[in-house]
């Protein structure tokens, strides 16, 4: 009975903080979305080059000049309202209010990594769309080089790493069927490779309300999987975020009124890395999260096909534009991304909880 109470008392601090960073998000929206327009922070020409330097002919004319007067910066509205609720509630919990002082979810053991990491990288993020707009930066297309951006996130990684290395003592990952496996020191270069693998699978911002339906779906799944082990303060973590997301995806909805931009994707790619080694669930990572590792490998085939045999395998890279290119509408290529992403997400989940 006592165990029940207090799962019930869960549920409800999750979905109440989920609902109250929804609401703080979009009033948010509402006053940061008139600024964006009224200083014009929107690129100034669409992207003109791929990752290998060449030209990208299909890319522009799949997003015409008229997609550069939508302005980028929207990741803002997804980690400002969690910040937001993180500090209004541990503020609630230090003045020692009842009932609301458990709402907190500010705790050592379960969301200081993540909070600091989802800081820290979605204020680079936000480096770069300041470069991109103001038409600084190192490339091309201006903004940071990709090989600047990789820095940061193995950095940004390293020191997560060293957090859960040696402050956290981890050194084993589990295998669902198997169990924990001690891997030693050789944790660290896993936490990392994670992280820039699932950076890479950021390239799925790329058509308006894709990245934000499937991170949306990605971040519910790790909450179930941490409520699941007990870890209620990383659950609410993890719903916050789903609160801030569908907010951003009220306003996002074609036409839409901003872009995420890397303020909204390296601060969501680095913090669901940690929030997967922090609930032991980074084996299902690429279960849960799919739809980010065909982006990326659509990538990856598609630059070793064109640099060793001369031909592209796929008509434009990552693999939604592909499908855009064959004529696919950009909701269509949108809905049936999120079906996909949910559909796995409820394996993923599955296998992790059956393990």
């Amino acid at each position: 009975m006592a165990e029940g109470i207090v799962f019930s008392q869960s549920i409800i601090k999750i979905l109440f903080l989920g609902a109250f960073a929804f609401i703080v998000a979009i009033l948010i929206t509402l006053i940061l979305t008139k600024y964006f327009y009224k200083f014009k922070l929107w690129r100034k020409t669409v992207r003109t080059e791929s990752i290998d330097g060449k030209g990208v002919p299909i890319f522009q004319k799949l997003h015409s000049e008229g997609e550069v007067k939508t302005p980028r910066f929207g990741g803002m509205l997804i980690w400002i309202p969690t910040l937001i609720t993180a500090g209004i509630f541990y503020l609630i919990s230090c003045a020692n209010i009842p009932w609301l002082k458990d709402m907190n979810f500010l705790s050592r053991s379960q969301t200081w990594l993540p909070v600091f990491t989802l800081i820290a990288a979605s204020l680079l993020g936000l480096l770069d769309d300041i470069l991109q707009v103001t038409q600084r930066g190192s490339h091309k297309d201006k903004g940071l080089s990709v090989k600047y951006r990789l820095l940061l996130v193995i950095i940004i990684g390293l020191i997560g790493a060293y957090w859960f290395n040696i402050k956290l003592d981890r050194d084993t990952i589990n295998i669902p069927g198997i169990n924990d496996i001690d891997i030693g020191l050789w944790y660290i270069p896993l936490f990392v490779i994670t992280m820039l693998a699932v950076y890479s699978g950021g390239v799925i911002d790329g058509i308006d309300g894709l990245s934000g339906g499937i991170f949306g779906a990605i971040f519910s799944g790790y909450g179930i999987i941490a409520l699941w082990r007990g870890q209620t303060d990383l659950a609410a973590f993890c719903i916050v975020i789903v609160g801030s997301i569908l907010a951003f995806l009220w306003f996002n909805i074609p036409p839409a009124r901003f872009y995420m931009g890397e303020s909204g994707i390296l601060g969501l790619c680095a913090s669901l890395a940690v929030v997967a080694f922090l609930s032991d669930s980074v084996f299902v990572l690429p279960i849960i999260a799919f739809p980010l590792v065909i982006e990326s490998l659509s990538v990856i085939i598609q630059l070793i096909s064109k640099k060793y045999f001369h031909k592209k395998i796929f008509l434009a890279a990552p693999i939604h534009h592909h499908f855009e290119a064959i004529g696919w509408p950009p909701y269509k290529v949108t809905m049936r991304f999120w079906v996909i992403g949910i559909v796995m997400v409820f394996i993923g989940v599955a296998i992790r909880l059956l393990g």
